[in-house]
């Protein structure tokens, strides 16, 4: 009886109280410690490909649009955070990278105010640096794992630009580097299965090689890998593997 009576008196003050976040009508709010926050295990960096933050922000932030990021940096350095980290933001669209087909579960999307066509402030640059660190810390993300919008959607992206300073990063631990000119690659060598053993999509092999050359090399080229390439792709797949 007295149990019946604690059930009603509950279900009475539920319907008079705001439902906690992600809580069905019709339950009872009982919560458990089993559970885990999600986890994101990448970085993925855009450009807005705009003249103005304002501009960008006004994308980012419109329901119409559907598009969104966790966080958006201006040419001054100012950070604009727009979406809980532990929240999905809607920024990677259709990817893929090393088999994972939904990024945007997985990941933080950091957009930098940008054309495409112009340098990456340093204001802007320096800023990023310190949000990275930051994310690196908190989520224990591998260097691997920091990337560009165009790496894990080459046949729709191309961003950040070819000149987007990744060297820059990985000299601070986000993201893989070589120092040319690294050792030839083995006889034998599949530059193709190289590229996809990193992390590419190679459905469509000239956006693949295109990406590649973007992020390591600073070229929109689209040719077959030449050797002095491939040598650059086997050294950043030894160090894929050492990093775990």
């Amino acid at each position: 009886m007295l149990r019946g009576l604690v059930v009603l008196l509950l279900a009475a003050l539920a319907a008079c109280a705001p439902l906690p976040p992600g809580q069905g009508r019709g339950s009872l709010w009982q919560p458990s410690p089993n559970f885990d926050q999600r986890q994101p295990n990448f970085v993925i960096l855009h450009q807005t490909s705009n003249d103005n933050t304002a501009t960008a922000l006004a994308t980012l932030t419109d329901p119409q649009r559907k598009v969104s990021a966790h966080y958006l940096i201006g040419r001054d350095g100012a950070v604009l955070q727009l979406v809980d980290e532990a929240a999905r933001a809607w920024h990677a669209g259709e990817s893929w990278w090393g088999g994972s087909t939904d990024l945007n579960s997985a990941s933080i999307g950091i957009e930098l105010d940008n054309t495409g066509d112009e340098a990456f402030a340093e204001a802007q640059i320096v800023a990023l640096l310190a949000l990275l660190d930051e994310l690196r810390t908190r989520y224990r993300i591998p260097a691997a794992n920091f990337l560009g919008h165009g790496d894990i959607a080459p046949a729709r992206k191309v961003d950040p630009s070819r000149l987007f300073p990744w060297q820059r990063l990985a000299t601070r631990g986000f993201g893989l580097w070589c120092e040319t000119p690294p050792p030839a690659a083995p006889a034998g060598f599949d530059a193709l299965l190289g590229l996809q053993a990193l992390g590419y999509d190679v459905a469509v092999p000239a956006t693949a090689r295109q990406a590649f050359r973007r992020h390591f090399a600073a070229s929109d080229a689209d040719a077959e890998l030449a050797p002095a390439e491939q040598a650059l792709l086997y050294c950043l797949l030894q160090k894929k593997v050492a990093r775990g």
